[in-house]
């Protein structure tokens, strides 16, 4: 039996036939669902075995990209996405879709960070024996769970070159805690179109935990597979660590800002007629189809 998909749709919305294209060509049912039925009880997510919340510009990203689908998921669904994403079924935020995951706090996932404990463990392992002191964690603990608290651990802000973007990019897969990119070694091929892509941290020890918890799952690299290393087009919004995309601890939630449901069909690469190959979106969403066919 296929999974079924639910697609969220707000105003403003304007990728859900793209990912549902890529989503029924992975091999299952999306649904296109107004956040609106959700609310009146005419849809319910756990009825669902995948969530995708798809690009676009919901709500004319007032108050910026992605932050009144934010305060939407918090305001009314907060249970049923936690409920959902707990179960570890998957879910993909792409473009705004990211955005709105990073700025309701659902990603990065603060698991690590949850208690004062587990702040504490966590950040012990990341520094010198020097500074491996009670007071020293205690802080750490306590900033820990005021950021969760706010969901400011991360954001997605302006582009570094104060412009609107529009290219084609080059990822490359990276985490294999990630059931969306697991097992993926081809580069990706796929366009970008956003003005606030710009991945950020609230400080150094956050960025070590994304790594050291392989909770990065797609990075911006050059044509020929070699890191951007910040560097622009190749790295078009100068995210750090040339971030494409994350996921949660779990690995069940992924959140990028390009478009890998514009690129499913070889005919959709700008070069097609030049007799190359170039890597597709579409194993994203097989990754993730198949994952929830499993559950």
């Amino acid at each position: 039996m296929k999974p079924i998909a639910l697609v969220l749709q707000a105003r403003g919305t304007n990728r859900e036939l793209d990912v549902m294209e890529a989503i029924a060509l992975a091999g299952a049912e999306p649904e296109g669902v107004p956040l609106n039925n959700l609310r009146a009880g005419k849809n319910h997510f756990i009825d669902y075995q995948m969530l995708i919340l798809p690009g676009g510009f919901s709500y004319a990203d007032a108050l910026g990209a992605g932050k009144l689908l934010a305060l939407d998921l918090n305001s009314y669904f907060s249970d049923e996405i936690s409920a959902f994403v707990d179960s570890g079924k998957p879910v993909i935020g792409i473009c705004n879709g990211f955005q709105a995951l990073v700025k309701s706090g659902i990603l990065p996932g603060n698991e690590a960070f949850a208690s004062p404990a587990r702040a504490k463990q966590s950040y012990k392992g990341t520094m010198s024996p020097a500074k491996q002191d009670d007071s020293g964690r205690g802080e750490i603990a306590l900033l820990a769970k005021e950021r969760l608290a706010r969901n400011d651990m991360a954001t997605l802000t302006f582009n570094a070159q104060g412009h609107f973007e529009c290219r084609w990019v080059t990822l490359q897969p990276i985490s294999e805690i990630c059931v969306w990119t697991r097992g993926l070694d081809e580069r990706i091929e796929c366009p970008i179109a956003h003005g606030e892509g710009n991945f950020r941290v609230a400080d150094d020890f956050i960025a070590n935990r994304l790594g050291l918890q392989d909770q990065i799952a797609l990075s911006y690299v050059h044509a020929d597979g070699s890191p951007a290393n910040g560097e622009y087009p190749a790295n078009p919004n100068g995210s750090m660590l040339d971030i494409a995309g994350i996921c949660n601890p779990a690995g069940n939630v992924l959140g990028l800002m390009p478009h890998p449901e514009n690129h499913i069909y070889p005919y959709q690469h700008p070069h097609r007629t030049r007799g190359i190959h170039f890597g597709s979106g579409l194993p994203v969403f097989v990754n993730g189809v198949r994952y929830a066919s499993l559950l």
